[in-house]
């Protein structure tokens, strides 16, 4: 005996549809991790001890430059945390305007570094 009922719609397409939500959803969490990896506690610490978020912010100009337009000026540069390191040690007049930065000669060599690295990990 013939059945008189349509075939079964294939679910294929729903399960496709989870799966793809399902896998960008991982994808833009990975990224969200991946992009503050390197904020912890200690260089929040050292970036407001050091008064560097005074002029600088990540995404936007405030008396310095943000933090992204410095990481990618420099992303060419293979010794660039050592560059970076020195002008933050040394501070800079001219690089980015009129606005002279203050030298910031009592941090240490790594603090220096350890600021150089993460103002670095922001390329836009």
């Amino acid at each position: 005996m013939l059945s008189t009922r349509p075939a079964p719609l294939s679910h294929a397409p729903i399960h496709m549809f989870k799966f793809r939500t399902l896998l960008i959803s991982v994808g833009v969490l990975a990224i969200a991790m991946c992009a503050n990896a390197e904020d912890t506690p200690e260089i929040k610490e050292l970036l407001q001890a050091s008064g560097c978020l005074s002029c600088h912010s990540i995404e936007e100009k405030i008396v310095g430059p943000a933090f992204k337009s410095v990481a990618a000026k420099y992303a060419s540069d293979a010794d660039a945390v050592s560059t970076l390191s020195q002008s933050i040690k040394n501070g800079s007049r001219g690089k980015w305007g009129r606005m002279p930065m203050p030298p910031h000669s009592t941090l240490s060599n790594d603090d220096l570094k350890a600021l150089a690295s993460w103002v670095l990990t922001h390329k836009p």
